[in-house]
């Protein structure tokens, strides 16, 4: 029987992920492995979401904290982060204080499947597609119309994107796919 790293990591490989991969100290409660987006792609994403001025931007599985304060020092938005890892959660919320983005950035440390997510008006992810399934009940019961998705290489299963965006970098290609609450 095959276990859930070799899963994942054949599904990450499937997504051309490079198999240069860090160490996953696998938690049930974990949806990915720890997998930066390179700081292009985070532009990106937050701009294909066309994020506003004061606008809430909700990223699960923030890592690294990269895209919340990319959303906050670019774009003026408010932002929260959501990590599991107590180590990457830390290095954030350091992060954060080190930029004094402590009125516009959070980071909560806990499980993204148990968060409230109804004050957000973007969600961003780099999970993996199973992920994604999982979390989907939770982003149609939270968030409201108008709101938008943000997905880094992995779709939405059963979700159409408003609009598929590629970065190139490094020789690899990453997807960026858009999704609208509300609009069909």
């Amino acid at each position: 029987m095959m276990g859930p790293r070799f899963l994942i990591l054949v599904g990450l490989l499937a997504a051309g992920v490079p198999p240069a991969l860090p160490q996953w100290d696998y938690d049930e409660r974990s949806l990915a492995p720890f997998v930066p987006t390179p700081q292009e792609v985070v532009d990106k994403m937050l701009e294909v979401a066309g994020v506003k001025k004061d606008e809430m931007v909700y990223d699960l599985g923030c890592g690294d904290g990269r895209i919340i304060i990319t959303a906050a020092q670019k774009f003026g938005a408010r932002s929260t982060g959501v990590e599991l890892d107590p180590e990457l959660f830390k290095k954030t919320q350091e992060r954060i204080k080190e930029l004094k983005l402590e009125g516009r950035v959070k980071v909560i440390n806990g499980n993204l499947l148990e968060v409230d997510l109804s004050p957000a008006n973007v969600v961003t992810l780099y999970l993996l597609t199973d992920s994604n399934t999982k979390l989907k009940p939770n982003l149609e019961k939270y968030l409201r119309p108008g709101s938008r998705v943000v997905s880094h290489d992995f779709q939405i299963m059963g979700w159409t994107p408003a609009r598929v965006e590629k970065v190139s970098r490094n020789s690899r290609v990453h997807t960026i796919y858009l999704y609208e609450i509300g609009k069909k």
